[in-house]
């Protein structure tokens, strides 16, 4: 077999071959230059990053092809085009030279970033002039709606979407709108738009015309645009007044849903303006008569009329007994009872009452009614229910400084004088007696019918138990008791059936020398008695000192023991004993008064 090594022969080419002549084909260098400045010449000059119109070459399924006038031609998705479904061959479009060549040395261009740069350029301008420009809604947001304009999303408040309040955004998606540019964030790169603005610069001149016109009293045909709780707000085309809820209806409104709604034609009046006619008051009721002027002409004070609660304060109750015409019944005119209390303890809302007519003013539109006349008046035969000297059971209302006030029945009170309260206790204040809401016998002193005054007792229920002690706690009469408090140097002393008596310091002192203390129980003789400040003055010293005393208690002892020793029996250790040994008191004066019949 031949060595191929041998045989192998290595072709280097002609080193001297003219490679830049072949390139040339027949053109000299200097020629070939000149072509080429030429060619140059008719191709568009382009910068990258900037927005170019081009014209669409060809489409496919995939694809769009664009001339630009560049010596390569850009290959833009087809999906870029969605928003315009009928492009054709031929048509101009907007591209964004993204770069001349990639990496293939093909064009970068781009039709959507070129529709943002060239909305953007046109959304600056129309803020800047003011143009008017349309936009397709595309859905609704919170608080309003995204509009498409120039293929930037833009949004559309709710408060520019019209004049008026819009209570339905969805009516105006899918829809096209003409819009006014009112806002842009550079920054953020977010445009607002108003449709609004456009109505009302329609509206503005209209509104002049308008309010140039207005005069007080004038009648006007509007439509309620909104309803607050304090009013309705009308529009008057273009113009907008405020009926106040007071003027929507001579009667009662607790909210202007009642008397209106949204979109209502209504015919008001202009009851006034401010100076530059901005604030228009409207009356709607004004347009009625007034329901005072068809009130009968026969009804009189006195008479009964009926009707429904509507307002409750305080002081009384507002009673509608015709639309629009009210009467008041004071909380006063509610009860015969003279107690304080409010409109609410009666009546309530709503309720249907029947009152009596106390005055009638046609000419103020005043009324006042009263519902305790329907009732008998209970001091109307007073005397007869309640004689002097009765007795009845009653409840304690109130406390005054001089006495305690007490309820016999719904509308009587009386009063019982604080000296009234107790034969023998000395009450410096009536809450120390009884407390309010007690029952409390009581018996009648006094009528003042004329006044609506009762003077009552509730001591005169039970006899003077005075009467009996002046017989048994007599001067020189000799007791045993107990210290149970000290005031000024003085001792308090507990003596039987629940008398209290005074032992002056210096007759504190007993048998040994020392002054006797609280809690001890010791004898002590009477040394004053008084009936009608109802005070007794006793000793201890007395009872062993010898002196002028002794002998007066030997005189009188006859009557004295004697009304000592019936005390013993009925009292039996005693000194506790209370008024509730009333009837033994009484029995124990017989006793004494049948023995000084004897002697």
């Amino acid at each position: 077999m031949p060595n191929m090594a041998e045989n192998k022969v290595i072709d280097q080419g002609n080193p001297d071959f003219d490679w830049d002549a072949l390139a040339n084909e027949g053109y000299s260098q200097a020629e070939h230059a000149e072509y080429a400045d030429t060619y140059e010449e008719t191709l568009t000059s382009i910068n990258e990053k900037e927005v170019i119109t081009g014209t669409v070459v060809s489409l496919t399924e995939r694809e769009v092809v664009v001339n630009i006038g560049y010596k390569s031609e850009g290959v833009i998705p087809i999906n870029e085009f969605r928003y315009n479904p009928d492009l054709a061959v031929g048509d101009e479009v907007v591209v964004y030279v993204e770069a001349q060549e990639d990496k293939t040395g093909q064009l970068v261009v781009s039709h959507k970033t070129a529709r943002m740069h060239h909305a953007w350029d046109r959304v600056n301008d129309a803020l800047k002039t003011g143009e008017v420009i349309t936009g397709h809604v595309k859905c609704r947001t919170k608080g309003g709606l995204i509009v498409d304009v120039f293929g930037i999303e833009a949004f559309l408040p709710g408060s520019q979407i019209d004049v008026k309040p819009i209570r339905d955004y969805d009516m105006y998606v899918g829809k096209d709108m003409e819009f006014r540019v009112v806002k842009i964030n550079q920054e953020f790169k977010n445009v607002v738009v108003s449709h609004k603005a456009l109505i009302e610069a329609e509206l503005e001149e209209q509104k002049k015309q308008i309010i140039s016109g207005l005069e007080k009293g004038q009648v006007l045909e509007g439509t309620v645009k909104n309803i607050t709780s304090y009013g309705v707000f009308i529009d008057l085309g273009g113009v907008d007044g405020l009926i106040h809820i007071t003027d929507l209806s001579w009667g009662r409104v607790n909210h202007p849903e009642e008397v209106v709604e949204l979109d209502q034609k209504l015919n008001v009046v202009i009851l006034d303006f401010d100076d530059d006619k901005k604030r228009i008051a409207l009356g709607l009721k004004q347009l009625q008569s007034h329901p005072w002027d068809a009130l009968d002409e026969s009804m009189n004070v006195g008479d009964k009329v009926k009707g429904k609660v509507v307002v409750l304060a305080d002081y009384g109750a507002f009673v509608e007994i015709a639309p629009g015409v009210e009467g008041l019944i004071h909380v006063s005119e509610m009860s015969w009872s003279q107690h304080l209390r409010t409109a609410q303890d009666f009546l309530s809302v709503g309720d249907e009452v029947e009152a009596v007519i106390l005055t009638l003013d046609r000419e103020d539109r005043k009324m006042s009614l009263g519902i305790k006349q329907l009732m008998p008046d209970p001091w109307s035969d007073i005397e007869k229910r309640y004689p002097v000297d009765s007795k009845h059971e009653a409840k304690v209302r109130n406390f005054t400084n001089f006495g305690v006030f007490v309820e016999l029945e719904e509308g009587v009170d009386g009063l019982i004088h604080i000296s009234d309260l107790s034969w023998q206790k000395k009450i410096k204040h009536p809450s120390e007696f009884c407390k309010v809401g007690d029952p409390m016998e009581v018996v009648v002193l006094e009528i003042d019918k004329e006044n609506r005054r009762i003077s009552l007792g509730h001591k005169q229920l039970e006899e003077n138990p005075w009467d009996v002690f002046e017989t048994i706690f007599g001067e020189g009469s000799e007791h045993q008791g107990t210290i149970i408090d000290m005031k000024d140097k003085s001792g308090i002393v507990s003596l039987p059936y629940g008398v209290e008596a005074i032992c002056p310091a210096k007759h504190m002192r007993k048998e040994d020398g020392s002054n006797a203390k609280v809690d001890e129980q010791l004898n002590f003789k009477v040394i004053e008695f008084n009936k009608d400040a109802k005070k007794i003055v006793v000793s201890h010293l007395r009872t062993f000192e010898e002196g002028e005393d002794k002998p007066t208690t030997k005189k009188s002892s006859g009557g004295k023991k004697g009304a000592s020793k019936a005390m013993k029996d009925v009292n039996k250790g005693g000194e506790k004993s209370t008024l509730g040994d009333l009837d033994a008191l009484a029995a124990l004066k017989d006793k004494m008064d049948g023995k000084d019949d004897e002697k």
